[in-house]
């Protein structure tokens, strides 16, 4: 990277407990299946914000938690380098996944969204965005109607400012993004700088584009942002409305749990940027942290 960041980034979504269930043969109904099960912070928008930090960024995370466990969170946070800023529900509980991960690393969820669903424009202040340089909103805020209303009001204030302030959306996850509809996620996301879809999403928004390559660029034309296409092993495309795409190689990696190299690769990316960093090498350095994190099980930095 070029330097320190110049101003914070504000990232606004999900924050989870993972149980993560790694098994090596696959899974046996009506019996048992070894696998050797542990707890993880987790969460899109969480695990974003503290790959940033790892990368130097100053981040604050704008989540909502059971109130049971929101010290635990919290401090969790807070060691990982994040500033947090958690609205604790009193009748809630905090968001549980279970990520069943394959021998071959390939990662399955089970997805009780708990608070995260309820985090909405009355969670929200204004002064959150002082001092701050990038916003990024995870996609899983779109698929509840309080998120959805939340991601607008961020939106509108950013794009209101005298000097707007560039928003980044990842879509976060193919299954709901498809009940969601690509035309329901494009006109909620309109006006964002970034879009970071993986190679599914990409096929989803792209206008029935079946390569990825050719989906990010149909995705960028049709909404002026850039959209980086992560593509797993084979790294990343940079797709650009009105120029060539750039693509980015990821360098090999002993993969052991998949879950969260996307916000890995998405949080050490707008790290990067904030410090300056052009778009090739701040890509690489993202694909270098993806990578790191496919090693070992869990999706925050260790």
């Amino acid at each position: 990277m070029n330097g320190l960041p110049a101003g914070r980034l504000l990232v606004v979504g999900d924050l989870a407990t993972d149980i993560l269930a790694v098994h090596e043969h696959p899974l046996a109904p009506a019996t048992d299946t070894a696998a050797h099960v542990v707890l993880r912070p987790g969460g899109a928008a969480a695990n974003v914000a503290a790959w940033a930090a790892a990368a130097g960024a100053d981040v604050t995370l704008l989540a909502r938690v059971g109130a049971d466990t929101a010290d635990q969170h919290r401090a969790e946070l807070e060691r990982a380098g994040v500033r947090p800023v958690l609205r604790e529900d009193p009748d809630r509980p905090t968001a549980a996944v279970v990520c069943l991960v394959d021998a071959t690393g390939e990662r399955t969820m089970l997805n009780d969204r708990g608070a995260s669903a309820a985090l909405g424009p009355a969670d929200w202040d204004d002064r959150l965005l002082d001092g701050v340089a990038r916003v990024h909103l995870s996609g899983y805020l779109l698929f509840s109607a309080p998120g959805r209303a939340l991601a607008r009001v961020i939106l509108d204030r950013c794009g209101a400012r005298a000097v707007p302030l560039p928003v980044s959306v990842d879509p976060a996850s193919a299954g709901p993004l498809a009940a969601l509809g690509a035309d329901t996620f494009l006109d909620l996301v309109a006006g964002a700088e970034l879009l970071l879809p993986n190679a599914d999403e990409a096929r989803l928004l792209g206008g029935g584009q079946v390569d990825p390559e050719q989906a990010g660029l149909a995705l960028a034309a049709c909404t002026g942002a850039l959209v980086v296409v992560k593509r797993g092993a084979a790294g990343v495309v940079l797709c650009h409305a009105d120029a060539a795409p750039t693509r980015v190689a990821a360098p090999r990696a002993k993969v052991v749990d998949t879950t969260g190299a996307g916000d890995a690769f998405a949080g050490t990316f707008l790290a990067a940027l904030l410090a300056g960093t052009p778009l090739p090498p701040a890509a690489r350095a993202a694909c270098d942290a993806a990578a790191h994190c496919v090693t070992h099980p869990g999706a925050r930095p260790t």
